[in-house]
């Protein structure tokens, strides 16, 4: 299916993540904000927020936006993998990655436009540069928004090494093929469910 013969898709799709994002914003993030803030920063003086450099649509940087789950701050030039940075993570960070609370944030960076409620996953340059090394076709993800879940992101979520990068970026590849509003409600279900059952990682 060609991209530019979805505007059916897209438009309704715009329109949804605008209003579901500001629904979540002033209902959920309100007082979730300077709930998780005093958390985190009881347990590790850490400042609430975390931002990170991510790639977008059309291959544009932008930064976005997490409730900070690890101490410190990842090295830049040595991007690491989830199971490498497993060491930095809070007990408070774990129970809100299960839950993927420190993902709410992102609802901010759906409503300036960076993102998409549903959409590849917003990966750094270096992963990336690997991915599309093994996976040429990957390129064409950069057509759409990134998203705040995927379908990659449901099968297998943080990725722990390089083969299970490829397997989730398999899947959103399978996403590509199947745009349609319906699969992105089934999408964001399927993500509410994990949501609820703490299946997150």
């Amino acid at each position: 299916m060609v991209l530019i013969e979805k505007k059916r898709y897209i438009f309704p799709k715009t329109i949804f993540d605008i209003i579901f994002s500001i629904l979540v914003i002033v209902f959920i993030l309100s007082w979730l904000i300077p709930i998780v803030a005093l958390l985190i920063f009881l347990e590790s003086k850490e400042k609430t927020f975390f931002t990170q450099k991510r790639v977008g649509k059309n291959g544009k940087t932008f930064n976005i936006l997490k409730f900070k789950s690890m101490k410190g701050t990842p090295p830049e030039n040595d991007p690491l993998l989830s199971k490498d940075e497993a060491a930095r993570i809070t007990k408070f960070g774990k129970f809100i990655r299960k839950y993927r609370i420190d993902e709410f944030p992102q609802f901010i960076n759906v409503l300036k436009g960076e993102m998409s409620i549903v959409g590849p996953r917003p990966e750094r340059h270096v992963f990336l540069d690997e991915i599309m090394k093994h996976i040429p076709k990957y390129k064409k993800m950069q057509n759409l928004k990134p998203g705040i879940t995927s379908l990659g992101q449901i099968k297998y979520g943080y990725a722990d090494n390089l083969d299970q990068m490829l397997k989730r970026a398999r899947y959103d590849l399978v996403y590509l093929d199947n745009l349609s509003f319906v699969t992105d409600i089934k999408i964001i279900l399927s993500t509410i469910i994990i949501v609820i059952k703490g299946k997150g990682r």
